[in-house]
């Protein structure tokens, strides 16, 4: 496995870019790790409905980017207090949604030092309850991060002030807000540390000698390459925000697997267009299932016989087609 040297640069929007190149244009026969810090900010995930889920008045106010990746998951906002980490693989089905393997070393380096962590639910790691890590995945045909935030001493009056919770999300946790779930890692500690220490006890459990970390560092060209994705991709509207299709019918439910909130517009008993927002963790192209869609008959029975023989677990997560269609047409 080696480092990659991202040059100390806390701008998301090239942090992101830089994380989608590798997955796509590196070796698959080589393992990376990539560690960065982002300026404050929020990451959406990449099907959730940006507007709806930040609170712009806040984030203006403070200054904060909002951005969206191309992983799946929920918002989680970034600061210098906040460590994130990416492994970077070759694709493997067993490895899809598998995070206690990839945050195996990150919960082994917080019980050195004495933080009592353990991965819990479908994608957290937690202390005494609280989260103090979220993760998520994006795979392409040959290669796969699983990418994670680390809440080292971050301030949590921005998380609560930047992000709208949706009230389903309060409610199926049994929790009273966003502050209440969350921790920094700083709190349990016996003893303060700094952020470089702290990522130093990461890369020894990752490498064993952190003293000596074989290191990736980029050309000048293919530094050039991220800054070009960033520029049309992580920098614009377009993606951050995206524009939501107009509708008149809309489903929200929450399965095992996260929430799916379905935007659909029906003319003359026709579906004419649907969008798929949410925290859930597939990361299949949704484009895939809404353009099966689009064009047939709002009738349970013709839009079931449209998804026949697509695996929604891809891009959903474990759902029947069946209970899929009930959801939309309920």
């Amino acid at each position: 496995m080696l480092l990659i040297d991202n040059q100390n640069i806390h701008d998301p929007k090239i942090n992101l870019a830089l994380e989608e190149y590798v997955v796509r244009n590196f070796s698959p026969d080589q393992d990376y790790v990539l560690f960065y810090i982002n300026k404050p900010s929020l990451i959406i995930g990449k099907h959730q409905n940006t507007i709806e889920e930040i609170n712009q008045d806040f984030v203006h106010e403070h200054d904060i980017i909002v951005v969206r990746r191309i992983s799946g998951g929920g918002t989680v906002y970034h600061d210098l207090g906040n460590l994130n980490f990416s492994f970077l693989t070759k694709f493997d089905p067993s490895k899809v949604n598998n995070f206690e393997q990839f945050t195996r070393p990150i919960v082994q380096a917080l019980k050195a030092l004495g933080v009592d962590a353990e991965v819990n639910g479908r994608n957290d790691i937690t202390v005494d309850g609280r989260k103090i890590s979220g993760n998520a995945q994006f795979s392409t045909t040959k290669s796969m991060f699983s990418h994670g935030t680390l809440l080292f001493n971050s301030e949590m009056s921005k998380i609560s002030g930047a992000l709208n919770v949706k009230a389903d999300k309060i409610e199926s946790k049994g929790i009273k807000s966003v502050r209440s779930r969350v921790a920094n890692i700083m709190e349990f500690l016996k003893e303060p540390i700094t952020m470089d220490v702290f990522k130093q006890t990461l890369l020894k459990h990752i490498f064993g000698d952190a003293s000596q970390v074989p290191t990736y560092r980029l050309s000048e060209e293919q530094w050039a390459e991220v800054y070009k994705l960033s520029e049309e991709k992580y920098q614009t509207w377009e993606w951050n925000y995206g524009r939501s299709p107009e509708f008149n019918i809309q489903r929200v439910k929450r399965f095992d697997f996260g929430l799916i909130d379905a935007r659909v517009h029906v003319k003359d008993g026709v579906l004419t267009a649907i969008r798929f927002y949410g925290d859930f963790l597939g990361f299949g192209d949704l484009h895939d299932i809404e353009t099966k869609l689009i064009g047939q008959q709002y009738r349970n029975d013709h839009l079931v016989k449209a998804l026949l023989g697509v695996d929604l677990t891809h891009y959903f997560g474990a759902i029947a087609v069946q209970d899929f269609i009930d959801f939309i047409c309920d």
